[in-house]
């Protein structure tokens, strides 16, 4: 049996607000048809910076790493290492294939990185430096020949922070533009910017609006929502380790869903005590505590299997596993973004530093794709090669009576001379039969 302890007052959906999709469609048309202009003057009126040319040149570039202290630069190099050494090892998990199927025929599949990639940094209130390595750097790894990146200003003036690990990360060209002019920008290419084949990186609704829109234009990562985190608890965890998790993740947005799945009723009800506790102390408890009251939930079940099927129907992006067997999680789930295995881990390691990549799936599409990594940025594409006469034959015959029975002559026509050209090379030769 699963009851609810605590209830989300609203959930999240999955369609767009029209009001956003409007604004967001406007701002998109001016950047089409003006360009650079637009960009220039959206720029002013969103984000306060009028520049001639908002790209960074190696001097300002510089700059910005320079200003970084000694220790921030080393705690900055040694995540982009960990997201370097794990994106390698996924790539080289990658194999291209070659195989003789049929005597003669020859199918295979080459990893082809994506030519132009543009990389999306959010600035507002959080400044995700964090996702020039998710971005850039994965990119980077998967051989993405032109990696460029967009960031906005902060006040005014250079995230120097983010421009500093945009460059660490490796990125091609560097400009401070932020939101739809951003995306636009990058999408639909301007008089001094050149479009890119597939965007990536977080933002605002305004920001994952514009990708939706722009999706068959170029390509995206994911489409993205608010944060989402998932807590998998029984008697052996902590309500401190919990509450402090949950909000931890919540201080994202006033909409980032956070919830408990239990078999502890005892343990439900310490959470809910040590959430009301961290709520009084929390530096982001005016966010935290919103998210909480309108999307937060504590469900309870009896038995593992149902803890299991509840995780899987919340499909949430972050999944921390708090149990005395973790792995049996591990195992039977399958709608997750990402796991975090045990007490010693926690979201922000993966958010932040650990190696794997925080861009995942939102708003349940869990249930379909895992997140960014450096497969996003490889295309694999097929080939096929017939090696004899007696193979391209062969072939022939069975693909002329196919294409007839769905009624393409013109198809029929293509294998049926190559039947005609090789056959006669062929011993025991015969022309296809049509099926009626």
């Amino acid at each position: 049996m699963i009851r609810h302890i605590k209830s989300a007052r609203f959930e999240q959906g999955l369609t767009s607000d029209p009001g956003t999709t409007e604004v967001v469609t406007n701002l998109l048309r001016e950047v089409r048809e003006e360009g650079d202009v637009a960009v220039r003057r959206l720029s002013i009126k969103f984000d306060g910076l009028d520049r001639s040319s908002y790209r960074l040149d190696d001097t300002e570039i510089k700059r910005c790493i320079d200003n970084l202290t000694k220790q921030e630069r080393i705690d900055l190099e040694f995540a982009q290492a960990q997201v370097r050494n794990f994106a390698e090892a996924q790539k080289s998990s990658l194999q291209e294939l070659e195989v003789e199927t049929l005597p003669g025929v020859v199918l295979g599949h080459k990893n082809v990185p994506i030519a132009n990639v543009g990389c999306y940094v959010p600035g507002g209130q959080y400044p995700l430096l964090a996702s020039a390595h998710m971005t850039v750097l994965t990119a980077k790894v998967a051989g993405c020949g032109r990696v460029i990146t967009c960031a906005p200003p902060f006040k005014g003036r250079l995230a120097e922070k983010i421009i500093a690990a945009q460059a660490l990360a490796g990125a091609d060209e560097i400009y401070v533009l932020g939101g739809v002019q951003a995306i636009g920008a990058m999408g639909y290419g301007t008089g001094t910017i050149q479009s890119i084949d597939m965007l990536a990186g977080p933002g605002n609704a305004y920001v994952a609006e514009a990708k939706r829109l722009l999706f068959g234009q170029v390509g995206i990562d994911l489409f993205a929502g608010p944060t989402e985190t998932l807590v998998i608890a029984d008697e052996s965890a902590d309500g401190e380790m919990i509450a402090t998790d949950l909000l931890g993740q919540a201080e994202h947005g006033v909409n980032s869903p956070a919830v408990l799945i239990t078999n502890s009723e005892a343990l439900a009800i310490e959470t809910l005590s040590e959430i009301e506790r961290l709520l009084k102390i929390l530096p982001t408890a005016q966010i935290a505590g919103k998210a909480w009251e309108d999307f937060g939930e504590i469900i309870l079940c009896e038995t593992l299997g149902e803890m299991v099927a509840e995780a899987d129907r919340v499909a949430s992006e972050h999944v921390e596993v708090l149990t005395e067997d973790p792995d049996y999680f591990l195992e039977n789930m399958t709608n997750y973004g990402a796991l975090f295995l045990g007490a010693r881990t926690n979201v922000a390691f993966g958010d932040k530093v650990i190696g794997t990549n925080h861009t995942l799936p939102t708003l349940k599409s869990a249930r379909y794709t895992g997140g960014l990594w450096v497969g996003k940025f490889i295309k694999t594409c097929t080939y096929q090669r017939v090696l004899t006469d007696e193979a391209s034959v062969r072939i022939g015959s069975y693909g002329s009576r196919l294409c007839l029975m769905e009624g393409f002559a013109g198809h029929a026509e293509q294998a049926n001379l190559r039947v005609r050209r090789y056959g006669k090379k062929t011993v025991g030769y015969a022309m296809p039969v049509d099926p009626e």
